[in-house]
């Protein structure tokens, strides 16, 4: 789910478009389950998972960056400017990952 990168931690994301509500689900088949209530067209869901993962994780915004998976459902996401033990540390803490 979390690997190290030299600009920060890489976070593997499965994504959920089109959901009920916004909401960190958990760790699931090594990725963070996440859900947004955005629809996929036109980046608007990977918008929105920026903005939950940057208030969930207490980043900004612009320290999160779609590394690839764009138009699909599992995305990975460059943290920058942290490290592994902290983003480890956020996500359990906040009872994300299960």
């Amino acid at each position: 789910m979390l690997t190290s990168h030299p600009e920060g931690v890489i976070l593997a994301v499965r994504a959920q478009p089109g959901s009920k509500r916004d909401e960190i689900r958990g760790a699931q088949d090594g990725s963070l389950k996440v859900s947004v209530t955005q629809s996929p067209e036109k980046g608007k869901a990977n918008k929105a998972i920026r903005k939950l993962l940057a208030k969930s994780l207490e980043l900004k915004i612009s320290q999160i960056e779609l590394l690839a998976g764009e138009t699909t459902t599992q995305k990975k996401f460059l943290l920058k400017n942290t490290d592994l033990e902290t983003m480890k540390t956020k996500i359990i803490n906040s009872g994300e990952a299960k």
